[in-house]
């Protein structure tokens, strides 16, 4: 069982609710729990953070059995004024793209 993330102090470039967006994207099938550990948040964090996102319609689910399958607005522009019209999409394009170019590059010894 995945424990309490370690905190992090300072400030980030990311929102938690972009980190929350970005590991969906990667993944519209994840768990809440595996979410929190790759964001290094609780689960409760996380379900807070998805269930704004679903308030404002950026994010929507759909249940069948335990699992639950996330879809993403991609059209749906960000919420603050200095990105006016930015879709999600274009932020998801970055954010899961890096994630997955860390991925795949070899460690350097």
């Amino acid at each position: 069982m995945v424990g309490v993330p370690e905190p992090h102090t300072g400030w980030t470039f990311i929102t938690n609710h972009a980190r929350v967006l970005a590991a969906i994207a990667d993944n519209p099938n994840v768990r809440i729990r595996d979410i929190a550990a790759h964001c290094r948040l609780t689960e409760r964090a996380v379900q807070r953070i998805i269930s704004d996102l679903e308030q404002d319609g950026y994010l929507s689910h759909t249940r069948d059995g335990r699992t639950n399958t996330y879809r993403i607005e991609p059209d749906k522009v960000l919420r603050h004024p200095a990105e006016a019209g930015l879709p999600v999409a274009s932020l998801l394009s970055l954010l899961v793209q890096d994630e997955t170019e860390r991925v795949r590059k070899p460690v350097a010894r």
